[in-house]
């Protein structure tokens, strides 16, 4: 089963475009205080972690993700990379671009788009198709409450000095 939710948004940086570029192209600070993530950390491969889901009967799932950081001209992107040997995990996809508006402050486009790998057990008959709808739908309000969620912790992080990381 694979569902999608998407998000994008815009946050003004407190500093200059250098410092905008910094914080975007450092995932360890930009999504430092995010918290439905867990044992984020990010190295020379990009950046890898774990998403907190909620699902019926199953309880807490931990969907591990990793997104390799490209700087690009005027931000960065996030691409997923596969995960091998995972029943879920989390695509983690996404952009943002410092926008150098000439004053002290800069605007940061965000967009990311989730994109949650599950396996759900097949219960077979009516039972089975039940709980995987609920599985579904539970699922997606947990994508769509992260989507909503990130823009408060990025911008939470920003007030982070990048020596706080």
């Amino acid at each position: 089963m694979v569902i999608e939710s998407a998000q994008a948004f815009t946050l003004t940086f407190p500093g200059p475009s250098a410092g905008a570029l910094a914080f975007v192209r450092s995932p360890a600070w930009a999504l430092s205080r995010v918290e439905f993530l867990r044992h984020l950390r990010a190295d020379d491969s990009g950046v890898r972690g774990e998403l907190l889901v909620q699902l019926p009967v199953l309880g807490q799932a931990d969907l591990p993700f990793h997104s390799r950081v490209v700087p690009t001209a005027d931000g960065a992107a996030l691409e997923p990379q596969p995960l091998s040997g995972e029943r879920a995990w989390v695509e983690v996809q996404g952009s943002a671009r410092a926008e150098d508006t000439g004053s002290v402050q800069t605007a940061l486009d965000f967009s990311f788009m989730f994109r949650a790998h599950l396996a759900v057990p097949d219960g077979g008959g009516w039972g089975g198709d039940a709980f995987s709808k609920m599985v579904q739908a539970a699922a997606r309000r947990t994508l769509e409450r992260v989507a909503r969620e990130l823009p408060a912790g990025i911008a939470a992080a920003m007030a982070d000095a990048p020596a706080a990381r």
